[in-house]
């Protein structure tokens, strides 16, 4: 009976296995990872039963189209459209975006099935799978299984063989790789990241395409099954380190397995209502507790997560304010002129908009993304219902119910103390399915499917069941929790929390606790939840246990943000556009498929305009009081001059965000020379390096490539056309062998072993293993073989022996003989100028001097380097 378990397990893991290595692979690639992944497999799925149902082509064919050609062209639609952008973009909004995905594709494919009028497909239908039907019935080491389980079987073994193999000796796959490795060095070596970045989309839709495919027979058309096995699925990338298909397909079909043995051999949980079926569950936050501790940031950072502008800030208070007073007094006219049915929908909206502000609170001012949030409003209401059924005052029963929410906001906060970034998003989403499935089916604090009742809230004059006093109430405990938000922003405990936000080192360094303000975040988000959760359940007049599902939370989430999550404005406005936009389509006659479209159309939005709708109204408000353009009209370059030094920086002013680095830099080397650039820290040396190889934008100035002005190329396009950096540190792909750091810039790696015999004995170990020494002669030595036009050396001695250092001086002196156009940014000014045929020397991010290297004296020396003359 084991070995049935065992056999059935693993087709069941290899559907989790095929899904999260396409979950892992788009991840690794491009930084993004996609909630809708699931939705890209309903896709596939719904068409593959259309094809087959419908159009009557050969179950084979379906899925053949379906997964091997649709899915991966969505891929590639969805990274022009949308991924492109998301992955310049900040976490919040690569979550949300890709969550409005997870609603707006499903929906647009059952659409179009109603348009057109073909099969209906939704939970009821039943999909044939892809072998025979009716499926034949065989017997495999004594357990019985049907074809479509083989075919499962051997499609998801074949696909992870095909996989590896595209992976490890294509070289799509080595580029992808060096991508994923170091995707900033892989741009100076040539590689186009963007093109890489579509490709591992496309690999990682048609993964997702065929495990929908495989999967249909079982799940049938319920686009919410696709979700779950989405989170199932990242279970297996979780133990994947979402770096490692290997492993990631190991664990998938390890998980089916466990899945299938606690199913068939844990009887004595039975008691526990749902936790056998939450194993997935259990085992993705234990995984991303013990293996995925964040050593980066781990609550936002000043460089990918800086608040926006404030647009409004030259405003007087009274034009900042008066927009939102004008919309109280409209929402307050429309509470009292109104139909009783349309204030309750207002009323409703209001509700969602209490338990939003929650979202300000840990997203907008604390920099983390919790998916927990309907568990905490369910915590309070059935919390609250439990009490005042057992007897307590109404009154005490909601004290009691926000206390318990702000109490299981504490115990969350505890993943946040280990984890950061996206993985504390699946920590937290893991333990509100865990509320879901376990906690929340527990009959004696649910009461069943009946649930509690909760009264109205008596206010003396009137009470909550009139929703016109209910509008009020919601008015005032927002207008409270918007007053709370401000003073926090303002007060000793929010400048704490921004720093932990921000530098959370440097913060701990100033005294501030990180720990202690994590938790108090949560706990007050939560408790502000729950208080929505309460007045939800009043408002409903009962509360049950699944009124409020866990996966509501990264719904809420994604319209607080489109609005402005910053903002307790945008949570009020995500809350009223929730409930009103489906009334509207409702009374105008519209499909419902249209709103969640719609919805997700604004994961484009974001992928444009990162801080919400808000942010962008107050950016074109402040545009058009100034006269500002919307997009500047650049201005004509000026004429290329054909002669002179073969590479040229001429007026370069460049620096990062709101600080200029360079001011004027202008720059030449010749072919066959090499320049020195010398000066102290600080000097601009390293950006210049930077900008040279097309690493960083200009502001203004030219940079030119014999005559040619290059200033507008990527710097993949300016690697492939002979600029090579050497950056500062080295130059490898610590995850690549030696041979696969050498072949993503040669074809051919013997005659570098020629030249270089101890890299040839080291071909199969990864670069990071190499000594520094042998890890810079490994950034040169493609040079040798095939030398670029310009070679750009940053700090090239950094951290090495005496004996290396010279080594690698003497490959600059053979390359300035063959012809390479040097520059040299070094430290060391006794090896540079003993290499040097020219010197320039920079100070505060301008070129103070240039000149042969024989009019280099002490006194020039002392001036680059100390600043004085």
């Amino acid at each position: 009976m084991i070995l049935g378990y065992v056999l059935s397990g693993l087709v069941t893991g290899a559907i989790f296995a095929v899904m999260g290595s396409g979950l892992t692979l788009s991840y690794a690639a491009t930084g993004v990872f996609n909630f809708a992944h699931g939705a890209v497999g309903f896709l596939s799925a719904l068409l593959f039963y259309e094809l087959n149902q419908a159009a009557g082509l050969p179950a084979w064919l379906s899925a053949l189209v379906s997964a091997a050609l649709f899915a991966p062209a969505l891929g590639y639609v969805l990274h022009r459209t949308m991924f492109g952008g998301l992955a310049q973009a900040g976490e919040t909004a690569q979550i949300v975006a890709t969550i409005g995905l997870t609603i707006a594709l499903p929906a647009l494919g059952l659409l179009v099935v109603d348009l057109a009028g073909l099969p209906s497909a939704d939970a009821t239908s039943l999909p044939r799978g892809v072998g025979p039907h009716p499926a034949l019935s065989f017997e495999v080491l004594g357990a019985r299984l049907d074809s479509d389980q083989l075919i499962t079987f051997g499609f998801s073994a074949v696909a992870a063989a095909g996989l590896w193999a595209f992976m490890r000796h294509s070289p799509y796959g080595l580029r992808m790789r060096a991508a994923v490795d170091r995707r900033r060095l892989a741009t100076l070596r040539g590689i186009d990241a963007d093109a890489t970045s579509a490709l591992a989309w496309m690999l990682g839709s048609g993964l997702a395409g065929l495990a929908g495919v495989l999967a249909v027979s079982v799940l049938g058309l319920d686009a919410t099954a696709y979700t779950v096995l989405l989170f199932a699925s990242a279970t297996a990338a979780v133990f994947g380190r979402l770096r490692s298909i290997p492993w990631t397909f190991a664990a998938g079909l390890a998980l089916g397995v466990v899945q299938n043995l606690v199913a068939g051999y844990t009887d004595f949980l039975e008691e526990v209502t749902g936790l056998r079926t939450a194993v997935p569950v259990i085992l993705l936050f234990a995984g991303l507790v013990l293996l995925n501790r964040s050593r980066e940031r781990v609550a936002g950072s000043a460089a990918e997560d800086a608040p926006p502008p404030d647009h409004l800030a030259g405003l007087p208070p009274w034009r900042r304010r008066m927009p939102w007073a004008l919309g109280l007094v409209a929402l307050v006219a429309f509470t009292f002129l109104a139909s009783e049915y349309y204030v309750g929908v207002a009323a409703q909206g209001l509700v969602l908009a209490l338990i939003f502000c929650s979202f300000v609170v840990v997203t907008g001012i604390g920099g983390m993304v919790n998916l927990a949030q309907a568990a905490f409003a369910s915590m309070a209401a059935l919390t609250c219902g439990w009490a005042f059924s057992s007897g307590l005052p109404f009154f005490v029963a909601i004290v009691l119910g926000v206390l318990a929410s702000a109490a299981v906001g504490m115990l969350v906060a505890l993943p946040a103390l280990r984890l950061g970034g996206r993985v504390l998003t699946l920590a937290t989403l893991a333990l509100a399915l865990l509320a879901d499935q376990v906690l929340f089916q527990v009959d004696a604090f649910s009461n069943g499917t009946i649930g509690w009742p909760v009264p109205a809230l008596g206010l003396g004059f009137a009470d909550t069941s009139d929703p016109r006093v209910r509008v009020v109430v919601l008015l005032v405990l927002i207008g409270a929790v918007a007053l709370l938000v401000r003073n926090l922003e303002r007060s000793a405990s929010g400048r704490a929390i921004l720093a932990v936000r921000s530098a959370p080192a440097a913060a701990t360094t100033s005294g501030i606790s990180a720990p202690r303000t994590k938790i108090m975040i949560f706990a007050l988000a939560s408790a502000i939840a729950g208080l929505g959760g309460v007045l939800f359940a009043v408002s409903k007049g009962s509360i049950t246990a699944t009124d409020l599902p866990a996966f509501s939370g990264f719904v809420w989430l994604a319209v607080v943000v489109l609005q402005g999550v910053r903002r307790v404005g945008g949570a009020v406005l995500g809350g009223l556009i929730a409930v009103a936009v489906p009334e509207l389509l409702a009374a105008w006659g519209v499909s419902a498929h249209v709103g969640a479209i719609l919805f997700g159309a604004g994961g484009v939005i974001l992928a444009k305009h990162p801080d919400g709708v808000l942010t962008q109204l107050a950016e074109l408000r402040h545009r058009r009081r100034r006269g500002v353009p919307a997009e500047p009209v650049p201005a004509a370059p000026p004429p290329v001059q054909v002669d002179g030094p073969l590479f040229r920086l001429e007026g370069v002013v460049a620096g990062y965000a709101d600080s200029t680095v360079l001011r004027g830099v202008d720059l030449a080397v010749r072919p066959g020379e090499v320049v020195a650039l010398l000066g102290a820290n600080g000097a601009g040396k390293s950006t210049t390096c930077a900008v040279a190889a097309g690493d960083l934008a200009v502001t203004s100035g030219r940079i030119l490539l014999d005559g040619q002005d290059v200033t507008a190329w990527p710097a993949h396009r300016r690697a492939r056309a002979g600029i090579l950096l050497a950056p500062e540190g080295r130059g490898v792909f610590p995850g690549l062998t030696v041979e696969e750091n050498l072949r993503t810039w040669l074809p051919d790696p013997g005659p570098v072993y020629e030249r270089l015999p101890q890299l040839a004995e080291r071909r199969t170990v990864p670069a990071g293993a190499l000594s520094g020494g042998e890890q810079q002669l490994l950034t040169l030595a493609p040079a040798l073989v095939r030398p670029p036009r310009v070679l750009i050396a940053d700090e090239p001695s950094l951290g090495l022996a005496p004996m290396m250092v010279r080594q690698v001086f003497d490959v600059f002196a053979e390359l300035r003989s063959r012809g390479v156009a040097l520059l040299l940014v070094e430290e060391k000014a006794t090896e540079a100028l003993a290499l040097a045929d020219r010197v320039a020397f920079m100070r505060l991010g301008r070129v103070t001097w240039a000149g042969p290297r024989s009019e280099v004296d002490s006194e020039r020396l002392t001036a680059a380097y100390l600043g004085v003359r």
